[in-house]
């Protein structure tokens, strides 16, 4: 019932695992039953907790952000809530959840971050900039550590099309995403953006103390990819679901990092708001399935919203080490995305799924490599590496078929997969293959 702070599993070189320790904040996210009423009741009679909020008085009263931080909050929609709780109180609560099976699990709550990190987006750079040096048109895409690519194709970008549109063959579909809803849940989005000027677009913090407007660049990327324009100002098409409604939740912070609580947050607001699609190209390098999304990826699905995360980039295959997929994106009920360079094969950093770990595997895969797509300005444009990069591909592919099919929940989760582009690739690694535009 109430999980430990036992240590989770880590990569080691020739793919032995080890033991890390998790990051954790010292807060709690208790998953209520399905079936139980008034979760904030429960904290009060079970543990004594008053002052219990819910996730949606927090947005309409706008309370303030230093009381919003330390407040014990129920999310609505989910079912659950963040906790701050003493060994008494949460022995009160493991009474309640045995006697009277309110209570569904008690987690710690983990920190994430954003799932391109400095050492990709460094590795990119330097082989961007040696390729300029060199004046090839483009630059090779990396050794995976498994033998020599097995596509003969080879993607570039072109003045316009980037190589993800053209291999996933958004620019060929005659769907756009209108009429559904995407939730990019991320480190917020650069609203004074000229390329999504008449963009319908909806932005709400979930970080104290920082406004939804995006300091970091990795969210205004990942929208950008996921909903970006068909025909940018400058430069060639990057975005695939382009006349979508866009969601801003913004659950990490500008320097890149947040918490299950903010995130859990983002997808209540975005499962209220009616999104088809969240995608979440973020997480925890925790291997063990975390219980909160468990519930929240199956309560959400049952409201007809995919979730669509990345899977991690904990690999180095080049020194055959294969990684593990993450939380949230190891939940059996959030899409797990691996990332593909533009020979369609499996990028070096990519996680893997862990056969002999419970839960946590690849489910699809897309273009993570290179990924040319919108930055804060000034400067506007940016390509950058990571399965961060490959989720919002698969999220605005998501956004087309819900277009295409009118399908929802579980059944638009099936028709991704059903319609994906196979690979030699190993099933460990890129699920049942590349998403397929309609």
């Amino acid at each position: 019932m109430i999980e430990s702070g036992s240590t989770p599993l880590a990569p080691g070189p020739g793919g032995a695992i080890l033991q890390t320790p998790p990051e954790t904040t010292g807060r709690f996210i208790v998953v209520f039953a399905e079936g139980a009423d008034d979760p904030a009741g429960i904290l009060q009679d079970s543990a004594g907790m008053s002052g219990v909020a819910t996730s949606r008085s927090l947005l309409e009263d706008e309370v303030p952000e230093a009381t919003a931080k330390s407040t014990d909050t129920v999310f609505e929609e989910l079912n659950m809530a963040v906790v701050t709780a003493d060994p008494d109180q949460l022995g009160a609560l493991q009474t309640s959840a045995e006697s009277r099976g309110t209570v569904v699990s008690i987690s710690p709550e983990l920190v994430h971050h954003v799932r391109a990190d400095d050492y990709v987006r460094g590795y990119v750079d330097g082989v961007a900039d040696l390729g300029k040096r060199l004046g090839v048109a483009g630059s090779p895409a990396p050794v995976t550590g498994e033998g020599p690519a097995v596509s003969p194709q080879v993607f570039r970008d072109t003045t316009e099309l980037t190589w993800g549109v053209q291999a996933t063959r958004a620019d060929a579909s005659r769907w756009s995403g209108q009429g559904i809803s995407v939730a990019v849940l991320d480190t917020g989005f650069d609203a004074g953006h000229p390329d999504f000027g008449g963009r319908a677009v909806t932005m709400q913090s979930f970080v104290p103390g920082e406004s939804a407007q995006d300091g970091h660049g990795h969210g205004t990327h990942c929208i950008g990819t996921a909903c970006g324009p068909r025909k940018p100002a400058t430069g060639p098409r990057y975005g695939v679901a382009h006349q979508a409604a866009i969601f801003v939740g913004k659950v990490l912070s500008n320097g890149g990092s947040g918490t299950d609580g903010g995130i859990l947050a983002g997808i209540d607001w975005a499962v209220r708001a009616g999104c088809a699609v969240i995608s979440m190209s973020l997480g925890a390098d925790v291997p063990r399935v975390h219980p909160p999304y468990t519930a929240a990826g199956r309560r959400a699905l049952a409201k007809g919203s995919l979730i669509v995360a990345a899977a991690g980039n904990n690999a180095m295959r080049t020194d055959l080490e294969f990684g593990f997929v993450g939380a949230p994106a190891n939940s059996p009920y959030i899409v797990a995305v691996g990332a593909l360079n533009q020979q369609l094969d499996v990028a070096f950093f990519s996680a893997r799924t862990l056969p002999d770990v419970s839960g946590g595997q690849v489910d699809v895969a897309g273009p993570g490599y290179q990924i040319y797509s919108s930055w804060p300005m000034p400067t506007r444009y940016r390509a950058i590496s990571g399965t961060s990069m490959a989720t919002p591909h698969v999220s605005g592919l998501a956004a087309l078929w819900a277009e295409a099919t009118g399908y929802r929940g579980r059944e638009l989760w099936s028709v991704l997969t059903q319609e994906s582009r196979r690979l030699m690739a190993p099933s460990l690694d890129v699920g049942s293959g590349m998403v397929l535009a309609p």
